[in-house]
């Protein structure tokens, strides 16, 4: 499903149909079901007899000093008299008493002091509607009746008040909001329309109408078939879904939600353009067959077994190979420390210490016996190696 927000449906819309606030494109599969959601809070319906009590009117001052400290000066609902929170004031502030039946809120100051000056603010509160609407007003004391003006500068109207006159801060609103007006259960409307491809939006179908007061008007046969439904309680919950179910090509167009609250001056619209694309094919999986007892279908061939040898990886032949060299590489070193040790030791004079003193001493005599009977040339053919192993035990043995 693909949803997003088309921004040109709302500068195309005609202001009389009502402000559209949602916008959506909606493709679904044919024969699926379809929710155009539609939801609004403010549509809420509670019968409350004392809606009166749901207006309110009050005025604060806010003073420079001390510190911008805010100071509730009056207030009224309809059917109540007004409140003046400072014993100063009373008689000497005051708004209309009919504020509520003709929206004239404006105050007036008679008598005005140094105490007056400051920034008044008018609220104007309907919660039912949830509507707040707020008028500020400065005012400033003079004694010169020379400097006696009213202006604007940018953000506020001020007034500079003669010491001692009267002045009237205007508040005034004329919508039938802030005044008595029809039972609210027949100002609330909810209403879907369906515009074909091609059609405008003036020509459009209507298929539904549904009041607070719980009078419902269908259009067509298609809520009576059930095809197209909104809840019942759609006021209680403010939601307002269009459900359409089997959905088929001439389902596709241009789908608003009208939501009209004439008391509170609600008018609002969301639209849907709903597109109806190719249904959605069925799991072509066949569904496994149930045998009783368990028993094969003789149909059935029996499944064949291959058993297939997977070769090692590349990567375990050389971990093996690893192994192997670095074993190899270690007996070579310890055969060639071996033989560095052997030859170090002979420097030495390893048969020194390997042989026999006396052994050395016999053989050194045999030598020195059979040389001395021989000429002086023979003996240089005597080993220089045991000349010096002679000379070695001979001087032991002294």
């Amino acid at each position: 499903m693909c949803l997003y927000a088309v921004s040109a449906w709302g500068q195309s819309s005609s202001s009389r149909l009502g402000v559209v606030v949602e916008a959506k494109n909606i493709t679904l599969p044919a024969g699926s079901k379809a929710i155009l959601p539609c939801h609004s809070p403010r549509m809420v319906w509670i019968r409350d007899r004392l809606k009166d009590r749901q207006r309110v009117v009050h005025w604060d001052l806010v003073r420079s000093s001390p510190e911008n400290s805010v100071e509730r000066v009056l207030d009224m609902s309809p059917g109540a008299n007004q409140r003046v929170y400072n014993a100063y004031n009373k008689g000497r502030v005051f708004i209309p008493d009919s504020a509520f039946s003709d929206g004239n809120f404006s105050l007036t100051i008679n008598n005005v002091a140094a105490t007056d000056k400051g920034v008044y603010t008018c609220n104007l509160h309907h919660h039912y509607c949830q509507i707040h609407q707020s008028i500020q007003i400065q005012v400033d004391v003079t004694k010169s009746a020379r400097k006696e003006k009213r202006y604007y500068d940018g953000e506020k109207t001020v007034f500079v008040v003669l010491l001692g006159s009267s002045v009237v801060l205007p508040c005034v609103n004329r919508r039938p909001l802030w005044r008595e007006g029809l039972q609210e259960d027949q100002q609330q409307v909810a209403h879907w329309d369906f515009q074909p491809p091609g059609v405008r939006p003036d020509k459009a179908d209507r298929l539904v109408d549904l009041y607070a007061s719980g009078e419902r008007r269908d259009y067509g046969p298609l809520f009576a078939q059930s095809k197209m439904s909104v809840a019942e309680d759609a006021f209680t919950l403010g939601d307002f879904s269009l459900f359409i179910s089997d959905l088929r090509p001439a389902d596709k167009g241009l789908y608003s939600c009208h939501l009209h609250h004439h008391y509170c001056g609600l008018h609002e619209r969301r639209i849907f353009r709903l597109t109806v694309g190719p249904p959605l094919l069925p799991d072509s999986t066949p569904a496994p067959r149930i045998f009783q007892n368990d028993e094969p279908d003789p149909r059935v061939e029996p499944p064949r077994v291959v058993n297939v040898f997977i070769p090692e990886h590349r990567s375990y032949f050389m971990q093996h190979l690893g192994y192997f060299l670095a074993t190899f590489l270690l007996l070579g070193f310890i055969v060639i420390a071996l033989i560095m040790l052997t030859r170090r030791r002979k420097k030495r004079g390893i048969f020194y210490y390997n042989i026999p003193a006396w052994f050395l001493l016999v053989y050194c005599n045999l030598i020195y016996k059979n040389n001395i009977m021989k000429e002086r040339d023979m003996a240089k053919d005597c080993n220089k190696g045991e000349q010096k192993l002679c000379i070695s035990v001979s001087k032991h043995n002294n």
